[in-house]
């Protein structure tokens, strides 16, 4: 059991209370009485809108279902349907035109587009990987995935393949940092006198096409030149000269590696990938990140039978061409996800006893330890430009996001910020926030530094809100629904027309396949055509490789393209966004068992582990056995697909009970390999088991089929078991 200490009326957890008063206040001339105070007046001011904002969701969810019980046996207009949505608060009305006026914003959410990584913040490996991941061997991560089309065989260095990565760079030189004549890989040589670089071809020299991209050079000890640096649409390329390592001696050109500025940014995530359900929880993430805010977070790591410790990366300095001194920063620019309005943490209560919004407990905590950043006199600063990045999640529409913009500034008086600060990231992931991102943007526009669209929250959302308009098309014809692509267009289009160019990012979802880099180089360019200015990415080696989809994409000029084009209107329609993606055509038995098995498995695989191990985010095996990056929005999606078709008897219960018995035993047999992994087969009685049903037969009635309040439920179960099990070793070792 938790043990909790009193501070300004309120029961805190005491492993919490204790690293807030001794590690995270000091430094921020914030005294702990005035700090608890503050969020005691927080819990008082925002605790009950909060949960009238809640029940203002469950409340209109529940008008739109009798609207479509009422409707569904028959085609509804559409103009109806809109009318309806108007009149219950589900859409409201357009803002007047407006430009955003967020200031204060680093260039890496700004102007630079590139790729973004999420993190679980409690993994403090992780977060050190993905801090560092601003910069990345793109000969490496070439080497060692299936980007060429296929993966490196043995333990050993592959000379042919090494070649095949040389000419693939080599290649990408050509189209990123063009010369004025020949190619790449027949530079042999290179001369800078200060002023001008030539790159040797046979017995002459040549130029860059275009000059502008030479952005320096850094020095060996005695002069020789080390790197040369270019510049391409804001992302700088880094070609390594080391002739006396084993790759480039073997270079005409003596170049060992190209290194790419790729992860500009990352989100340290105290949501979706974590297992956050009680005060040391919480107190673990909170500490990681304020080891990153204070720029001393470390850990130890052990790989190929050595260990060393892993700490942040220091900015480079490097020499610009007119001969000044210039710096490139070493890490990515760090951004902090908070929970939605949902959730309630048990971390801290109130005096009665009931648990405050967790919400505001993230919203204070993580801005104040940004204040070490803030406050920082030496050393790589995360936001120069004095700004701290909270990510909000899960809002509906925009009175959620008001009330969002509301806390922080309540926050900043607390801490003794200006106003505004704390910059916001919308989750466009909820159909209510999509139907009025406009509203919502407007709603913070002061505050806003991005903008992101991800298809599978926003599916679960989409089923959920839509549930009794039918059962809904399977996962994989869900990719190709009308209502998706509107969603996308219309995320860039109203993020242009509301000025974010300039001020802030307009991003897209995740590549989902960490060991599926060649597909990625294929398809994740879209990203960027479509007018993003960033994307998300599972690991470091996949932010390289996506790198280059922006060195050939300049997005700046896309984005005005697409602005010019959308000045008579957006490319999709409110009425496309609104269509019900409702099953229109008949499923053969294979087609529903396919998609039964594989919204089961993907929950158990899941599952098993947040429940068990607590594990948040990680590669789980699909059906196929290829392994996907899984967290709560995958999870979501999955469960909500089931109930759909539970409820409008595609498939009934019992058969689904039967598939997720067979599946147990599939992920069972996935992770026989694992010494502390407990099988859900054959007794099925299993708290991890019994939350996959819980999300799938017991839906809830959760707003939108969220997974949290299940999750964490059967968590802190499994937690309490372990907690009674040691206590009862330690008094039989004691007596």
């Amino acid at each position: 059991m938790d043990e909790y200490v009193m501070r300004a009326g309120l029961q805190v957890e005491e492993s919490l209370a204790e690293f807030v008063e001794t590690d995270a206040l000091p430094g921020t001339g914030l005294a702990p009485d005035a700090f608890w105070a503050g969020l005691a007046g927080m819990v008082a001011e925002f605790g009950p809108r909060n949960r009238e904002l809640l029940g203002l969701r469950a409340k209109i969810h529940q008008k739109i279902d009798a609207w479509h019980v009422k409707n569904r046996e028959e085609a509804y207009d559409m103009a109806d349907y809109i009318a309806f949505l108007k009149e219950v608060g589900y859409l409201v009305d357009e803002p007047a035109p407006f430009a955003l006026e967020t200031e204060n914003v680093d260039p890496e959410l700004a102007v630079i587009a590139g790729p973004q990584l999420v993190v679980p913040i409690t993994n403090a490996r992780y977060a050190l990987n993905a801090a560092n991941a601003r910069w990345g061997s793109l000969y490496d991560a070439l080497y060692g995935t299936d980007a060429l089309g296929d993966l490196p065989e043995g333990a050993g260095y592959d000379a042919e393949r090494g070649a095949r990565v040389i000419a693939w760079a080599k290649a990408h030189l050509d189209k990123a940092v063009p010369l004025a004549a020949g190619r790449w890989s027949d530079v042999s040589g290179f001369t800078f006198d200060g002023e001008i670089l030539g790159l040797r071809l046979g017995e002459g020299f040549t130029a860059l096409a275009e000059p502008d991209r030479f952005a320096g050079t850094r020095l060996t000890a005695d002069g020789s030149l080390r790197e040369l640096l270019f510049e391409v649409h804001g992302l700088h390329v880094r070609v390594v000269i080391d002739p006396s390592s084993a790759v480039g001696a073997s270079d005409p050109a003596g170049i060992s590696d190209v290194i790419l500025e790729a992860a500009v940014s990352t989100i340290m995530d105290m949501e979706d990938s974590v297992a956050c359900v009680d005060g040391p929880d919480k107190a673990l993430a909170y500490r990681n990140w304020l080891g990153l805010m204070k720029g001393d977070l470390t850990e130890e790591v052990s790989k190929g039978g050595s260990a060393f410790t892993r700490a942040l990366a220091p900015d480079i300095d490097y020499t610009a061409p007119d001969g000044s001194a210039a710096r490139l920063k070493g890490r990515a620019l760090m951004l902090v996800r908070n929970v939605g309005h949902l959730m309630t943490t048990p971390a801290v209560l109130e005096a009665d006893g009931a648990e405050i919004g967790e919400g505001l407990l993230d919203a204070l905590v993580s801005a104040m330890i940004a204040m070490h950043d803030l406050a920082r006199e030496g050393g790589p600063a995360n936001a120069p430009a004095g700004s701290v990045y909270v990510v909000k999640p899960k809002m509906h529409g925009p009175d959620e996001v008001a009330f969002a913009d509301d806390i922080f500034t309540r926050v900043e008086e607390i801490l003794g910020l200006p106003q505004y600060t704390v910059k916001i990231g919308i989750m466009d992931e909820e159909r209510r926030t999509s139907a009025n991102l406009a509203a919502c943007i407007a709603a913070a526009k002061r505050r806003v530094c991005f903008i992101n669209t991800g298809f599978l929250d926003r599916t679960g959302d989409e089923i959920s809100t839509g549930n009794e308009a039918g059962p809904m098309m399977p996962k994989g014809d869900m990719k190709h629904a009308g209502w998706l692509s509107a969603y996308e267009d219309r995320n860039v289009d109203i993020g242009l027309a509301c000025g974010l160019k300039g001020r802030a990012q307009i991003g897209k979802g995740m590549w989902a396949m960490p060991d599926r880099m060649a597909d990625m180089l294929a398809q994740k360019i879209g990203h960027p055509l479509a007018g993003a200015n960033c994307a998300w990415v599972p690991s470091p080696t996949a932010a390289v490789l996506h790198a280059t989809h922006y060195h050939v994409v300049d997005v700046a000029k896309h984005q005005d393209d697409i602005a010019a084009e959308g000045a008579e209107g957006l490319r999709a329609s409110l009425e496309e966004l609104l269509t019900v993606p409702v099953l229109a055509r008949e499923l053969t038995e294979a087609e529903i068992e396919a998609q039964l098995e594989n919204c089961c498995q993907g929950i158990l695989g899941y599952v098993v582990r947040w429940v068990n191990h607590g594990v948040g985010c990680s590669k789980v095996p699909d059906i196929n056995d290829v392994g996907l990056m899984e967290d709560r929005a995958t999870c979501r999606i999955s469960s909500q697909a089931l109930v759909n078709w539970i409820h409008h008897g595609v498939a009934d219960s019992a058969r689904v009970m039967n598939v997720m018995r067979a599946m147990a035993e599939k992920v069972d047999a996935q992770n026989a390999d694992d010494p502390d992994y407990r099988p859900m087969a054959p007794e099925y009685g299993g708290h991890a088991f019994q939350a996959a049903c819980d999300l799938v037969f017991n839906d809830g009635n959760w707003p939108s089929g969220y997974t949290e309040p299940t999750l964490h439920y059967r968590r802190r179960q499994v937690k309490a078991k372990e907690s009674r099990k040691a206590a009862g070793a330690t008094t039989e070792t004691v007596q």
